[in-house]
């Protein structure tokens, strides 16, 4: 039977059945090109299952608990402090990531996270585990040394040297002129950190050369996590960096502590369980859920309440002075890190929290 169509009718209805063919195949690209980058998180630290996040608005709850959570990492370089009051640094470090990892590794499995990597992802991993080991060692010796406040301004210098490096190993994430102003506040509230004298002996000065070392190479696992990333679930890269340090730790412990376990009380092992499990294991936990619900760029939004939360209860619960000096740095360095963050459609390079400073 012959079609009554007039040819113009049928010429029309093939042109809109191959735009349609084409506009299915340009999605599918494109759908398939943002899974293969990582999503609407071009760095890769916002899925867990593999998808990327959808940078949805937070809602008022969220937003509240991203508030807390920010607050619990900024506070981890406080129980850090105390508990070098009756543990050895490496052997505090081994501890923390020995539990954390055993912790994450059950929340892996209940929820059917496969824990399989590759051949070829071996040495990958080796790079970020060797990295991690050695800022971890850094940060916890120099913290030894200079207080929590301190320790905690310098730390969150971190995402100035990541603008930095990203700038040359990141392609397309070049340094503007924004980007340029919030560094050069983030090295002004490191200068007054510096500048403070008060209570402040040459090991202080150490010790916040040590913790600026940390965060440069915190910089550096997270660029370099960046590039890497697509081929793993990030919590993986998370998780093996830290089965890979524990026995170093421990073994820098028998080395190096002057006392693996000198003595304990309650305030000591409050302030491991907070390292291991509210930061290390809960917080890592909920962060990554946040981040597969909302985006990255969301939730970096709020990191600057990490120096507040550190600054903060520092003086409160260790008695550190918060003198003139460090307030301005603390504003500073808040500041710069508000300016780098605002409108920021690409977040910063960032690994997972809680397994790191």
């Amino acid at each position: 039977m012959k079609s009554t169509r007039s040819p113009s009718l049928q010429c029309r209805s093939r042109r809109r059945a191959i735009a349609a063919l084409a506009t299915a195949r340009g999605y599918d690209s494109r759908e398939h090109k943002a899974q293969s980058s990582g999503g609407n998180d071009s760095y890769g630290f916002g899925s867990i299952t593999g998808s990327g996040p959808q940078n949805n608005d937070l809602t008022f709850f969220a937003a509240a608990f991203t508030v807390f959570i920010c607050m619990l990492f900024g506070a981890n370089a406080v129980a850090i402090k105390i508990s070098l009051e009756g543990i050895g640094v490496f052997t505090s470090a081994g501890i923390r990531f020995g539990v954390a990892s055993i912790t994450i590794v059950l929340w892996a499995k209940i929820t059917g996270r496969s824990l399989k990597i590759k051949k070829e992802q071996i040495l990958q991993l080796l790079g970020i585990s060797i990295i991690f080991t050695v800022q971890l060692s850094f940060f916890y010796l120099g913290l030894s040394k200079s207080n929590a406040s301190r320790g905690t301004l310098l730390a969150n210098f971190q995402p100035f040297f990541t603008l930095f490096l990203a700038h040359f190993f990141i392609p397309g994430d070049q340094i503007t002129r924004r980007k340029i102003l919030g560094i050069l506040m983030g090295f002004a509230g490191v200068a007054f950190v510096f500048l403070e004298k008060k209570g402040v002996t040459s090991d202080f000065n150490t010790g916040d050369l040590m913790i600026l070392t940390a965060a440069f190479l915190w910089a550096c696992n997270a660029v370099y996590t960046k590039r890497i990333i697509s081929a793993f679930q990030p919590f993986q890269v998370a998780l093996f960096p830290m089965f890979f340090s524990v026995p170093l730790f421990f073994l820098g412990g028998v080395l190096w502590d002057q006392h693996m376990i000198a003595f304990l009380n309650a305030k000591i092992i409050g302030a491991m369980v907070y390292q291991s499990w509210v930061t290390a294991s809960f917080g890592f936990v909920a962060w990554m859920s946040l981040l597969q619900k909302y985006g990255a760029v969301a939730l970096h939004s709020f990191i600057f309440i990490m120096p507040i939360a550190g600054v903060l209860l520092g003086g409160l619960i260790l008695g550190e002075p918060i003198t003139i000096n460090i307030m301005i740095a603390l504003v500073l360095i808040v500041a710069g890190i508000l300016i780098i963050h605002y409108r920021q459609k690409k977040p910063i390079p960032l690994p997972s929290m809680g397994r790191n400073i």
